[in-house]
């Protein structure tokens, strides 16, 4: 017991500590603002602990296997998360590496001064992007109209699917087209308060779409 409240492990709750804040106000505040995605916001703080105490505990070794250990730990988790799960939009997978970036660091530092220093660069960063670069909502759509998807009639595909779901679209994606149903399916790209992901619905392979 005297062990485990040592000196040391005190720092380590310290850390741990400027590690949640640090990690909760980046999702809370810059994340969450706009995507609203609570699944993204409950996975993105269970991380923030899981990889801390991971990261912790490789380092009582030594030092140069718990390098190497770290660095085999994060490659299997996102080898389990890129191949047993549904695909990720890139802006959370963006999140997802700065929150296990934060943890490892938070867990591996050894100066206070330095941390803060990386925090405070790391959140600004962050702002900055944030505020220059605007991302747009996606969403898919069946539609039934397969005519209005040629070039030339754009301008009447965009006015008929505003008038229709309400949204103020910037740029529309045409994928499979099934002529036996009359339908078509079309990634919407629309001005928003908030971001989300595609819809999982429709499968369409990449090289399919193209833009009107």
């Amino acid at each position: 017991m005297e062990e485990l409240f040592s000196l040391t492990f005190g720092d380590t709750l310290i850390r741990f500590f400027i590690c949640i804040v640090v990690n909760w106000s980046i999702i809370h505040f810059l994340y969450y603002r706009k995507s609203h995605r609570n699944d993204f916001y409950f996975t993105f703080m269970l991380m923030t602990v899981a990889i801390f105490f991971l990261v912790y505990f490789m380092m009582g070794m030594d030092r140069g296997k718990a390098t190497m250990g770290v660095g085999l730990g994060l490659f299997g988790i996102f080898s389990i998360m890129r191949y047993r799960t549904d695909a990720m939009p890139v802006r959370e997978m963006t999140y997802l590496f700065l929150i296990v970036c934060l943890s490892v660091v938070h867990a591996m530092a050894e100066d206070f001064g330095e941390l803060l220093v990386v925090d405070m660069l790391t959140v600004t960063a962050i702002v900055i992007c944030e505020m220059r670069f605007k991302v747009h909502a996606t969403k898919l759509i069946q539609y039934d109209r397969v005519e209005l998807t040629k070039p030339e009639k754009r301008e009447e595909l965009i006015a008929d699917l505003e008038s229709r779901t309400g949204l103020k679209i910037m740029k529309i994606d045409v994928g499979g087209i099934d002529f036996l149903k009359d339908t078509v399916v079309l990634r919407v790209t629309y001005d928003a308060d908030h971001t989300s992901d595609v819809d999982g619905l429709f499968r369409v392979r990449k090289s399919q779409w193209r833009e009107v």
